[in-house]
Parts: structure tokens; C-alpha cells; sequence
């Protein structure tokens, strides 16, 4: 994934200042999201101030991950579905309509932090994804995005 573009480096300009995904935002966090087969994925390694506890993750950051990987599935997936590829104008980028997560265990902190997303539904301008969050290979936090496409006039 080193030679290949995150759908994160397509959006435009003007709709990359997002704190979770956006390169135009010198304090976010930057995550990329690729194909990896049928699946989505990216990685994320927490600083030491994402604390919630010693040792172990903040959940709104956990949260905030599920949330910027989900919406860059969804726009991976819309991509897909209208046998495009990433960069065709006019780009789809998506915002959360909702956002639903499960924590199953603490993250530890100090690790890098895996997050693999399943495409659910792809229907109109409406993408539903789970997302998987995985620490030394140990399912941390599982979620369910529902994305809907930002508008052309935005």
C-alpha cells in the first residue's frame, strides 16, 4: 500500500481539512484508507497524550478512527459501485449520518492500531460500512458507519 493512493489523497482541496482524514489539517491525524481485496484498511498508531488510563487508548479516539475510516470506505465503495476510479471528477466524499460503536476491550497504547471496514450497502448517495479495530491482532472496538454522500453545491 506504500506505492498506492489512499482515497484521502483524491478529495479535493476544499474538503480536506477534516481532523480525522484531512491533509489540510496540520493537527489531525492523517489516516489513510485502502482496498485490500474486498475489505477496507488502515493504520493509526495513538500517541502517548491519546490516553484514557495509563497504558490504554482514549475511546473518542478509537471512535473518531472508526468514524474517518467508515466515510472513506463509503467513498471507496461509491467509487466502486460507479466503476470509477478515484479522482473522476465529480468527487464523491461523504460525512457520517451516524455513528454506532461497540468497545469489546481496552486499545492499548503504544501499538499500531489496525482498522478493517466491511461494505454493508451502497444505495444512492447512502453507504452503510462496519468497521473492525484490531491491536496486536486482537479485536479492540467494532462499529457501523452510515455515510451519506456530501452534495456537489458544498
Amino acid at each position: 500500500m506504500k506505492n498506492q493512493k489512499a482515497i484521502q489523497d483524491y478529495y479535493p482541496d476544499e474538503l480536506s481539512y477534516c481532523y480525522g482524514c484531512g491533509r489540510n489539517n496540520e493537527y489531525g491525524h492523517h489516516i489513510k484508507s485502502y482496498w485490500n481485496g474486498e475489505e477496507t484498511i488502515s493504520h493509526f498508531t495513538p500517541k502517548e497524550y491519546h490516553i484514557a488510563i495509563p497504558g490504554y487508548v482514549y475511546g473518542g479516539l478509537i471512535a473518531s478512527l472508526i468514524d474517518c475510516h467508515g466515510t472513506g470506505s463509503a467513498a471507496l465503495a461509491a467509487y466502486k459501485a460507479e466503476n470509477r476510479e478515484p479522482g473522476i471528477l465529480p468527487a464523491l466524499r461523504f460525512v457520517t449520518a451516524s455513528l454506532q460503536v461497540d468497545f469489546l476491550k481496552p486499545t492499548p497504547l503504544g501499538v499500531e492500531i489496525e482498522l478493517r471496514g466491511k461494505i454493508i450497502e451502497v444505495k444512492g448517495r447512502k453507504v452503510v460500512t462496519e468497521i473492525t479495530v484490531l491491536a496486536n491482532g486482537q479485536i479492540t472496538a467494532k462499529g457501523k458507519v452510515i455515510a451519506v454522500q456530501v452534495p456537489e453545491d458544498i
